[in-house]
């Protein structure tokens, strides 16, 4: 007998990679102990080397961290680690370099809630299925938004932006799911909180129709930046349907004959690093 396969479940839609979140942050040295020696991360060699920004490696997407006011996403950042006794360990050491700072971690079991010098909040999970069965990477982003926006919000990614996006309920709220890459996704959970106002931090995605929603984008006035021949960015997701604004998020937009598409991203050995740190963590720590 035939054996039969749901070939929906590889379709990637327009939206084929998220490439990088962008926060700034004030202090290159905290950056360096946070995110290299305590999330074991790996600083791109190649790129963005000096003073004032770090390109940080996290398997095949990138966190940058550029100088400035320190930026904070209404949400959670995703995160796989192929040790989360190891990933505690690390974090252990370097707490007392970070003290003062917003940075904290609690081990949950099934996951490490960990937070960053600056506020924001990560959520590092062991390798799955089911969040794209990679050994380290970037999985999900979600961002908390207004009640009543995730449906529009789906819309959009769905008719303008081309990517494979639903709504469904989730911990009691609606959540916009918008597929992003292979084992990617971007979460929009409604929220009654708080939040807070929006403040410059973006993401990056790479698109195959590239000049499609530029000209959706370039038809309503939403275009915020011309970058080059290769990219642009908007800041307004809005309602398809009636145009009215339904969050903030700058986009940076590349398409896939952008020079750095598909550039292999050095990972250190994260087994032999979290063997060294079982044995030496204070002194790693100290080095810094």
């Amino acid at each position: 007998m035939t054996q039969q396969f749901d070939r929906s479940q590889e379709d990637s839609g327009n939206c084929i990679q998220l490439e990088h979140l962008n926060l700034r942050n004030p202090d290159q040295r905290l950056a360096t102990l946070f995110y290299l020696v305590g999330m074991g991360f790996t600083r791109d060699p190649y790129l963005m080397v000096g003073l004032d920004n770090m390109w940080i490696n996290i398997g095949r997407s990138q966190i940058h961290t550029p100088n400035g006011e320190a930026q904070r996403i209404n949400g959670t950042i995703g995160i796989v680690l192929p040790d989360l006794k190891a990933l505690c360990a690390r974090l252990q050491a370097v707490a007392p370099r970070l003290d003062g700072t917003m940075f904290r971690f609690t081990d949950r079991s099934d996951f490490v809630e960990v937070t960053c010098p600056w506020g924001n909040r990560l959520r590092v999970h062991a390798p799955s299925a089911a969040l794209g069965g990679v050994g380290i990477g970037m999985p999900y982003l979600e961002f908390l938004v207004a009640p009543g926006t995730a449906e529009g919000i789906a819309r959009f990614y769905t008719q303008v932006i081309g990517a494979a996006a639903r709504c469904e309920e989730a911990r009691g709220a609606c959540v916009a799911v918008v597929r992003v890459g292979r084992g990617q996704q971007l979460f929009f959970r409604e929220s009654n909180d708080k939040l807070l106002a929006y403040d410059g931090h973006h993401i990056q995605l790479y698109l195959v129709d590239f000049s499609g929603p530029h000209r959706f984008l370039d038809e309503r006035g939403l275009i915020t930046q011309e970058s080059d021949q290769y990219q642009y960015r908007f800041v307004s997701i809005i309602d398809p349907e009636d145009g009215h604004e339904l969050t903030k998020l700058e986009h940076e937009i590349r398409s896939v004959t952008h020079p750095l598409y598909g550039r292999v991203l050095v990972n250190r050995n994260t087994a032999q690093t979290n063997r060294s740190y079982a044995r030496n963590g204070d002194a790693f720590a100290g080095a810094f």
